[in-house]
């Protein structure tokens, strides 16, 4: 009933979290959607301006002397600029920050080999307080992979060490199984988001390209377009490396924790299987015997 009662938290869990990004995506579309109009910024051309400049140049100064000053640009201005490929990646951005704190949460070791309960159930089987029956109760009673294992070894017991070894190996298995969960979908976070950059400044020099195409190179310096439509299509490359870096790093890092927990847990095993194989109840006897 434990472990059936914390699957059942973590779905909720995760259900909570997916709502939460469902409303969150809904309104961020919206919002971007009304910001973005055509997708990615084009500079106007000079044709479209009034021949007094003198105004214009001087507002245009003050606002490149507060930005100088700000030293940032609002998030919702960078967005806008990167184009409508901005909204996968932050949906993937988001998915990564759920999937790695459940991640967080579901690999700790206290969840998946807990200390108190592997050390008092190997030291009773080691003293002998222990039988068949009362094994597989405080087994089912705990219900963390550990003890799934430790299960597996007594239901076999008594019998060959090589019988109950290969039932622990078996259980392991599916508790490396369970344990690697959500690892892929981390992965493909890693894999997909610079596809996704990479898509996005490739149809931003599209657009960049066809800009300068269509304006007059006697009124507007074609290097200031191609300078600004670059700046602009490889935004997209940025945020998409800013989520695969991240999200590498996150599947390396729960990889290597999950294969040390499997390591872990077959080295328990192999200590149940010397305790309550044949061979391990007929060397005992007869130093109880003697005692």
């Amino acid at each position: 009933m434990k472990l059936h009662s914390s699957c059942l938290q973590r779905r909720r869990f995760i259900r909570v979290c997916l709502g939460v990004m469902l409303l969150g995506i809904f309104s961020f579309g919206e919002a971007l959607a009304q910001e973005i109009g055509s997708g990615f910024e084009t500079p106007a051309s000079i044709d479209e301006m009034p021949e007094a400049n003198s105004q214009a140049d001087a507002i245009s100064d003050a606002e490149t002397s507060n930005q100088v000053i700000s030293g940032t640009r609002r998030l919702t201005d960078i967005v806008k600029s990167g184009g409508p490929l901005m909204i996968p990646i932050g949906i993937c951005s988001f998915i990564l920050v759920v999937f790695v704190f459940e991640r967080l949460i579901g690999l700790r070791k206290g969840r998946i080999i807990p200390g108190p309960f592997t050390k008092r159930f190997l030291e009773q089987l080691r003293d002998g307080d222990l039988d068949r029956e009362m094994a597989l109760k405080i087994c089912e009673r705990d219900k963390s992979p550990m003890a799934n294992v430790f299960k597996a070894g007594v239901l076999k017991w008594g019998r060959s060490a090589v019988e109950i070894e290969q039932s622990v190996l078996d259980e392991g298995e599916r508790s490396s199984n369970h344990l690697r969960r959500y690892l892929r979908l981390i992965n493909g976070v890693a894999t997909v988001c610079p596809l996704l950059g990479l898509l996005g400044t490739v149809l931003g020099m599209i657009h960049a390209f066809d800009s300068i195409a269509t304006v007059s190179s006697a009124t507007t310096d074609p290097k200031a377009l191609i300078a600004t439509g670059i700046s602009q299509a490889l935004l997209t490359t940025a945020a998409g490396l800013s989520v695969a870096i991240p999200a590498l790093i996150a599947y390396i890092f729960f990889c290597s924790r999950v294969d040390k927990h499997v390591m872990e847990i077959d080295e328990l095993g192999m200590k149940v299987v010397n305790l309550i194989s044949a061979e391990a109840i007929l060397e005992r006897e007869p130093a109880k015997q003697a005692a």
